[in-house]
């Protein structure tokens, strides 16, 4: 069974939504990289933007809904041109902004304060860095990123993110250089902090570690190779029902760009909309509810093994 625009049939339980706790927000698909694992298939030449009146609607729905946590993606998020004052106007609300950073953002001209807006904003940082060691880095993100990750690292860690008691978390995010399940989160955490503070003086608060997602540029790689529908058995294969209760869907809706409401960002990169079709401002009147939650096959990789989620290992 391939993947398709469409929700394929599909073996994977059924899910239900519990108390919307997170609005996450894809600004869009623009991004200073191409990274080869990338579900959204960003890019620099990705034009596709959220619009000023979208925009707009995002602090009153949190404050409609009780919302306590933005999270915030793209694409890079941070090359919208608003990106900055959404921030500003979530945290007047006491609402947590969550940016999650590909690092190489904080050295692109025009972005040489952003670490510090984001320290003086107390935005959460989660950072891109799918390994400790340069080639596999450089490999999956392209030449030199490695380089310019540490030195974005750096920064954050003169700005206090990272570092017991400044309250500016720091989070890194880890992903396989393939169609592997990632190692145990905790044993591999260990290992990051190990050799970033050892060779590299780079300290964080946590390691989340994520399964890639067999869609959009990672699922083209994996037909090209022949591992498309290994990896599809893998996921199946290693799935736990335990899981199940953690996943992300279930807390979280994903708003796309044009303002259209998913149950997660991985549905929303394969047009899988949230069943009935809701826009971001149907939020100001109403929660969406215990509703049931569109599945599909890639949902398999958020259950296998230890689990994956946005905020790391399930289990």
């Amino acid at each position: 069974m391939r993947l398709s625009q469409e929700a394929p049939a599909t073996p994977f339980p059924q899910l239900r939504r519990d108390r919307l706790q997170t609005l996450q927000v894809n600004l869009g698909y623009r991004c200073n990289q191409s990274c080869s694992h990338c579900h959204v298939n960003a890019g620099p030449s990705r034009t596709e933007s959220m619009d000023a009146d979208t925009l707009a609607l995002i602090p009153r729905v949190l404050e409609a809904r009780g919302l306590r946590c933005l999270d915030l993606t793209g694409g890079a998020p941070e090359l919208h041109p608003g990106f900055r004052d959404l921030v500003r106007r979530a945290r007047a609300l006491g609402v947590e902004v969550i940016d999650r950073c590909n690092l190489t953002i904080l050295s692109e001209p025009g972005q040489e304060d952003l670490a510090t807006f984001l320290a003086a904003e107390g935005v959460r940082v989660v950072a891109s860095l799918p390994c400790y060691l340069e080639a596999n880095v450089d490999r999956q993100r392209g030449e030199g990123v490695f380089a310019r990750s540490l030195a974005g690292l750096r920064h954050l860690n003169q700005l206090g993110y990272g570092r017991e008691g400044s309250g500016l978390e720091l989070d890194l995010v880890f992903n396989p250089q393939g169609p592997v399940l990632p190692p145990e989160q905790r044993g591999l955490e260990h290992d990051y902090r190990q050799v970033l503070a050892r060779d590299h003086g780079v300290v964080f608060n946590h390691l989340l570690v994520l399964t890639n997602m067999p869609i959009q540029r990672f699922a083209a790689v994996l037909r090209a190779s022949g591992a498309y529908e290994p990896y599809l058995a893998l996921l199946r294969a290693s799935h736990r029902d335990d899981n199940l209760s953690r996943v992300m869907c279930r807390s979280l809706i994903s708003v796309d760009w044009r303002g259209h409401l998913h149950d997660c960002d991985f549905n929303q990169q394969l047009a899988l909309a949230m069943e009935p079709p809701l826009q971001l401002g149907d939020l100001l009147n109403s929660d969406p509810g215990p509703t049931a939650i569109r599945v599909g096959e890639h949902c398999f990789a958020c259950t296998a093994g230890a689990g994956s989620s946005c905020g790391g290992a399930l289990s």
